[in-house]
């Protein structure tokens, strides 16, 4: 995976090319054309102002039209070179232009390779240039020339330094990038775990309050109509009608769940209308005595949903455990939310003891819309339900 430059890198990087274009300017090729200007119509004069300006030209061509097929860096790099040599050759003073332009060499060449080499043509010609300029017999190791060498190793190993750091931290980017890439995939991954491990609790929560409660439902009414079927078929028909009627509602309910039935499988209507059809049909199924207060509530659909299924689940405990004789119902709307009360005298149970799926799913459920659910039992007291659901987005 190749590192980009990000934005920001790409503007810090500029703007230190921009300064260095002007350091470059002022103390590179400036000071030659400043030091010949009482010096007008010499050779010198001329030379020191037409090398600094094809330098300057060529580095404004190549920086402003840096895709142009005539004058690439590479090119720029020669003509810098020859004009170092040049410059020498006619002062006999190069170091301090070779020193100040050496960074030219490791930013436009395509590789430390290049930048070396560059960087080693152009001090051998500013060497050149200046034993040219100083004569055969005169002293080879002069400041300049000293300082030319000087320079250009001190350049190759800074800049083989500075390509190693930036190598070392594009491993490093590298290396993270992956490290991130690979972190992103296991979350994604987990995500997806997550995902399904929800939407299988949310299946199970759903079979378990419609179609598990149906069937059970039905199991009994199929034993009782069974067992009265000789002694009383009048009461055997009714019961064989419950079946029918708890069937297609189970019916319609795995067609929600299969996603071929509008969501929710519950008809339009007032929570207190839904949560009495479903008492009736308690009533006439266990025969026990059912008190109910529901008063007409104003909720949304999840609201109403959830009501339902506390009332569903609560009732089928009632009918497969507590043995009561009679359930209590009470719908209230207070300042905080709906609240949904069912009570009933029958055995009780352990609070603390009970690891039911119901009152767990019944709990999830609550939990989704920011509500709560409290039971309150004991052996032989019998027990009491309450689920709160703030409304209006209260809690």
């Amino acid at each position: 995976m190749i590192q980009r430059p990000q934005p920001d890198d790409r503007f810090r990087i500029r703007t230190l090319h921009r300064w260095y274009a002007v350091s470059w300017v002022l103390l590179g090729l400036c000071p030659p054309v400043i030091s010949v200007l009482d010096k007008a119509g010499t050779s010198r004069f001329w030379w020191s102002l037409a090398l600094p300006a094809v330098i300057a030209l060529c580095y404004a061509i190549v920086v402003a039209y840096p895709g142009n097929p005539v004058l690439r860096p590479h090119t720029f790099l020669g003509v810098l070179t020859l004009c170092l040599g040049g410059m020498s050759c006619a002062r006999g003073d190069g170091a301090a232009l070779f020193i100040v332009s050496l960074p030219h060499f490791w930013l436009l060449a395509k590789s430390p390779r290049h930048s070396i080499a560059f960087s080693g043509i152009a001090a051998t010609a500013t060497v050149a240039g200046i034993t040219i300029h100083r004569g055969a017999d005169a002293d080879f190791f002069t400041g300049n020339i000293i300082f030319t060498l000087i320079g250009c190793t001190a350049g190759v190993l800074l800049g083989l330094g500075v390509v190693r750091i930036v190598q070392q931290s594009d491993e490093r980017a590298r290396r993270l990038s992956a490290e991130l890439e690979s972190a992103q995939l296991r979350l994604l991954e987990a995500h997806k775990l997550q995902g399904a491990t929800e939407e299988r609790e949310r299946l199970a929560r759903e079979i378990h309050d419609t179609l598990a409660q149906g069937f059970a439902s039905i199991i009994v009414l199929a034993e009782a109509a069974r067992s009265s079927l000789d002694t009383d078929p009048g009461k055997s028909a009714q019961q064989l009608l419950s079946i029918e009627n708890t069937a297609r509602e189970n019916f319609a309910e795995a067609r929600v769940l299969v996603g071929s039935a509008p969501q929710s499988g519950l008809a339009p209507g007032s929570v207190a209308g839904t949560l009495r059809r479903t008492l009736d049909r308690f009533t006439e199924d266990t025969g026990l005595t059912v008190t109910a207060d529901l008063p007409e509530v104003e909720c949304d659909q999840p609201t109403r949903i959830a009501l339902l299924r506390c009332v569903q689940e609560s009732l089928a405990n009632v009918r497969k455990h507590a043995a009561a004789s009679a359930v209590d119902v009470v719908l209230a709307l207070h300042a905080h939310g709906v609240e949904l009360e069912i009570t009933d005298d029958g055995r009780g149970f352990v609070v603390e003891d009970s690891r039911g799926f119901g009152l767990n799913g019944m709990r999830k459920r609550l939990a989704e819309l920011g509500g709560e659910l409290t039971v309150t039992s004991s052996v032989g007291d019998g027990t009491r339900v309450l689920a709160a659901i703030p409304t209006n987005g209260q809690v």
